[in-house]
């Protein structure tokens, strides 16, 4: 492992693989057979269960719990106290129950407090409002807030929000947004 930061009171399993540059900080657990891309920050207080896949360059806040069954793209902010479910039909007695996935794609975000139904897919650089409940997919930039979460407008890739004509003030491009206007 080369230029992997692992804080002395965080707990990482031999069996999970952590990419180059990556910094893993204070009473984080890396659980079995996870692998996490090059350069991530996992912060404080996080969880992140087996099997877990996590891309490059992703930033996961303070106190985020990522269960099994979670794939998270290249490029993803995850802000703090997020969490992941992995279980439609919860309940401690069922011993049969079954891992539903969840996808978050390439340059997503995430607000804090935000929590992820399972079974959903949060499309390439869409933006999670602060506090909100995805029960549904999330289309590529569409930005969501609210419980539950609701479109409410489209966000560049650099997350400043489209006008009507889907351009960028900042960038001054225009993203095509599939469904939008066609």
């Amino acid at each position: 492992m080369k230029n992997i930061f692992i804080h002395p009171d965080a707990h990482v399993s031999a069996d999970a693989e952590i990419g180059s540059g990556t910094k893993i900080w204070i009473n984080s657990q890396i659980r079995e057979n996870s692998i996490i891309g090059e350069n991530c920050i996992i912060s404080k207080d996080t969880y992140i269960d087996t099997e877990v896949r996590i891309g490059n360059r992703v930033k996961i806040q303070n106190g985020v719990s990522v269960y099994h069954g979670v794939t998270i793209e290249d490029d993803v902010f995850v802000g703090p106290n997020a969490v992941f479910t992995n279980d439609l039909v919860p309940r401690a007695f069922n011993e049969d129950w079954k891992v539903t996935p969840t996808l978050i794609m390439k340059g997503a975000s995430i607000g804090a407090n935000s929590t992820i139904v399972c079974g959903n897919t949060i499309g390439e650089y869409a933006m999670v409002g602060a506090g909100s409940l995805v029960n549904k997919d999330v289309p590529s930039y569409a930005l969501v807030i609210g419980n539950p979460a609701r479109l409410i407008g489209y966000v560049c890739i650099c997350g400043q929000r489209l006008d009507e004509n889907n351009v960028c003030s900042k960038c001054n491009i225009e993203i095509i947004v599939e469904g939008k206007n066609q």
